[in-house]
């Protein structure tokens, strides 16, 4: 049964015989070998780049937090000075 079936449908099915079936144009070949240059051409050059890229990023003398930089966080710039607690007693 599903075999007769499927013998109708593609008993049914178009015939493409003409004289350009099957035929490519050369633009299409010349385009998918332009394409696959490019695509050489940017590997060879992430690859180069990437060589010369640092084994880490870890700094070598790690500095404080940002935040502490700033005086936000009991930084140096927080804490009074002597200087400054005179000016404001006298």
């Amino acid at each position: 049964m599903i075999t007769t079936f499927a013998m109708t449908l593609l008993a049914d099915a178009p015939r493409q015989s003409g004289p350009d079936f099957g035929k490519a144009s050369p633009a299409g070949l010349v385009v998918t070998l332009l394409l696959l240059i490019a695509v050489v051409a940017l590997v060879w050059s992430m690859n180069k780049h990437l060589r010369r890229l640092p084994e880490s990023f870890d700094p070598e003398h790690p500095e404080p937090d940002q935040a502490v930089d700033d005086g936000t966080v009991g930084g140096v710039d927080s804490v009074e000075t002597e200087a400054e607690s005179k000016s404001k007693d006298a």
